[in-house]
């Protein structure tokens, strides 16, 4: 996949908008009922970054981005201000944040995820592109200062020694979303007062 390991200007995706989309397929039958299902395991995020340009120098800086990406042909890093740490906004990651695997003495590689959930139901999210210094890693319950390594271009956990059998592996990190323009042209509005715009941004996430 094309992608740029480089994350779009964070004090623009500050003000944007955007979030987690479904796709439901839903059947009325003739009695009435309706029957409901689902072609996407995960779900997907879209975000309009035009919200959060404020200044005409957002505007050059915006196009310079989207021409070093060719539009949409190079995937790059995205902050969700909004959904961006294994943990509730208001704190900071910890290393038992999230579950992400439990050893059983031969596997030395484990998947970041993140987990929502609600009352009984929950989705466990691949997190493939954490950010980079930020993860913390326990093992039953102890951090781990060493030993184990990150990926972050993959969200990659990988152990010296695997983990014991039974052994509950957590982890705690900050992480981007990995999008793409969804659009090859902007359509880009400077007025007299050198005041722009630019009326939609639209980025959507590449799931792999």
């Amino acid at each position: 996949m094309a992608f740029h390991e480089v994350r779009f200007p964070d004090d623009i995706s500050r003000g944007a908008r955007g979030g987690p989309e479904r796709r439901t397929r839903i059947v009325e039958l003739a009695s009435g009922d309706e029957e409901r299902n689902s072609p996407w395991a995960d779900s997907r995020r879209r975000y309009d970054a035009a919200y959060g340009i404020r200044r005409a120098d957002d505007l050059a800086v915006v196009v310079a981005f989207f021409e070093a990406r060719y539009g949409r042909l190079y995937g790059f890093r995205w902050k969700d201000w909004s959904d961006y740490k294994s943990c509730l906004p208001s704190a900071s990651p910890s290393a038992t944040d999230q579950i992400i695997g439990e050893g059983d003495g031969n596997t030395t590689q484990f998947q970041l995820v993140k987990v929502y959930a609600s009352g009984a139901q929950s989705y466990s999210r691949r997190i493939v592109k954490p950010v980079d210094g930020t993860v913390l890693i326990a093992l039953d319950g102890i951090a781990q200062g060493s030993g184990w390594s990150v990926d972050p271009a993959t969200g990659v956990v990988s152990f010296a020694a695997a983990p014991g059998n039974g052994v509950i592996v957590t982890a705690g990190f900050e992480f981007d979303v990995p999008v793409r323009f969804d659009t090859d042209r902007l359509d880009v509005t400077l007025d007299i007062e050198r005041m722009g715009s630019i009326a939609s941004i639209p980025l959507v996430e590449i799931r792999r």
